[in-house]
């Protein structure tokens, strides 16, 4: 018997976990699909949404003198809310340019700026163990959620 999508859902994680490969892999591959499609269907739909409403939202923006931030209207009693967040990007070498120009004149850059210091694990798995251990006190290894994908084997 084969294990389908909706019985699936009505099983508990133990029961699941204890069915064959074979129809793990089904189920999964039913949901990975009905993800995508379901993705996509609400894609079309925000486009849509966004057609429809975009240059009424930036007409409101305009008026109320801001190029970013919420606007509600209502159309057809329903009320629609836009919203056009803001996404600033700092040049790093800029910052750091004026960082330094800060502290000469003094005063603390971390009064002004937030720093985050990171190293790429690919250099740092390739320098040699010397360089390695005056970094180690500061690296903390963490994992994310392990991800399993089910495929048939072609032989």
């Amino acid at each position: 018997m084969s294990l389908s999508l909706e019985h699936a859902q009505l099983m508990s994680i133990g029961d699941l976990a204890s069915a064959s490969a074979a129809d793990l892999q089904q189920v999964q591959d039913e949901a990975a699909e009905l993800l995508r499609k379901s993705k996509a269907l609400k894609d079309w739909i925000d486009g849509a949404v966004a057609l429809k409403y975009e240059q009424r939202a930036q007409a409101i923006r305009q008026e109320q003198g801001k190029d970013t931030g919420k606007v509600h209207f209502v159309d057809d009693g329903i009320r629609v809310t836009s919203e056009l967040s803001k996404r600033p990007e700092w040049d790093q070498q800029k910052l750091a340019e004026i960082a330094k120009r800060i502290a000469e004149a003094g005063d603390d850059p971390a009064e002004f700026i937030d720093v985050a210091y990171k190293v790429s694990e690919r250099k740092y798995t390739a320098w040699p163990e010397s360089l390695r251990a005056a970094f180690e006190p500061a690296r903390t290894l963490k994992t994310g959620k392990p991800t399993f994908h089910l495929e048939t084997v072609k032989e």
